[in-house]
């Protein structure tokens, strides 16, 4: 069903041109075409080509309300609209479907290290995944030494992928120690794609290529890491290893939106920027994501679309500087910063923590 008028941030009353297919209950998906508009806006002509005239999902969400007598006639969601709609761009909101709901793991133990040259043969292999998930839960998830006399290693490539899923919680577990962190998305330990509402919390993510991160196409939003440890991040450029530079945690692809990296402390680092031609044609990786009271001995970049939001640091090299050029091209105005080396005395310690007490939680 077409939406009928435009909507922004904080909207949850959706005034769409047929209400009356919906009912109370209803998972639906809210999205759009990414229309030559669209991309212009964002200046990334020529580089979202991979999705260009194409629906994506950007918003999941639950109908709570129907009033089909409405001038025009409207939805309401259980969670605003975090970002611009325009009618412009084809916003539709379609009922979904067929998600596995309820779901868990709690205790376990894995292991996918193999033959090195095996390793390097085989992209984005994952120890876990979850694809239309909902409200599903990962606890005490730990990745140990493989069981083909590599001590040094645990994992072939990648730790946990949730997809396409929506308020998933991933808790006190701990990734580590891939073999391959070459490019081709490898060694990405904990990985969110196309999901909303996922909290990981209380975990570590060590000796991966990205530890923490957010990847491929539109449609990643609300996602929360708290309390997160991120060390050891490597970017290899082949199996043999003579260049491994730092690999940051990030925020990697096509506008993650309004996201949270909450009292997590980096040995690495974590990155939000205009990703260009990387992967692709990422292009402006994050809009409207919160760093908030991070600390730790690495770097923290944060140049996002329009606004980003850096608050409260102890330890870290902060980057925010706007200067067209490269990774910062497009990102201005520069993201809000403050309390650069004040983390330990910022009030609330966790923006989301303090979110749930607000809301009775």
């Amino acid at each position: 069903t077409a939406l009928a008028a435009d909507v922004g941030p904080g909207d949850r009353r959706l005034p769409l041109s047929a209400a009356a297919d919906f009912s109370v209950g209803d998972r639906v998906g809210i999205g759009m075409v990414i229309s030559e508009d669209f991309v212009g806006d964002h200046e990334m002509d020529g580089l979202w080509t991979f999705a260009a005239g194409d629906r994506r999902t950007i918003f999941k969400r639950t109908i709570t309300a129907v009033d089909a007598d409405a001038t025009p006639p409207t939805v309401t969601i259980d969670v605003p609209i975090r970002y611009p709609m325009r009618v412009r761009d084809g916003v539709d909101v379609r009922r979904e479907s067929g998600a596995i709901t309820g779901c868990g793991m709690d205790g376990i133990s894995v292991s996918t290290a193999v033959d090195w040259t095996a390793a390097w043969s085989n992209d984005r292999n994952h120890a876990v995944g979850f694809l239309y998930a909902e409200d599903c839960w990962v606890r005490d998830l730990g990745s140990w030494e493989g069981l083909v006399g590599d001590e040094d290693h645990h994992l072939q490539s990648g730790g946990i992928l949730i997809k396409r899923s929506r308020r998933m919680t991933v808790a006190d577990s701990t990734l580590e120690k891939a073999q391959n962190r070459g490019g081709g998305g490898n060694g990405y330990l904990y990985e969110i794609m196309q999901s909303d509402e996922v909290l990981i919390r209380d975990s570590t993510g060590r000796a991966g290529r990205h530890n923490f991160i957010q990847n491929w196409d539109f449609g990643t939003t609300g996602c929360v890491f708290l309390r997160t440890l991120s060390e050891d991040g490597e970017a290899w450029a082949d199996s043999s290893g003579w260049w491994a530079p730092m690999g940051a945690s990030e925020y990697h692809h096509a506008l993650a939106i309004a996201n949270l990296v909450d009292q997590s402390t980096v040995h690495d680092g974590w990155a939000a920027k205009n990703r260009m031609t990387w992967s692709s044609g990422a292009g402006h990786s994050a809009t409207q994501c919160v760093f908030w009271n991070t600390a730790g001995t690495g770097s923290l970049e944060s140049l996002q679309y329009g606004m980003g939001y850096v608050i409260g640091t102890d330890g870290l090299t902060v980057r925010t500087d706007v200067i067209d050029f490269y990774d910062s091209e497009g990102t201005g105005p520069e993201d809000w910063v403050e309390g650069i080396d004040e983390g330990a005395d910022l009030w609330p310690p966790s923006l989301y923590e303090e979110q749930l007490r607000r809301r009775g939680f």
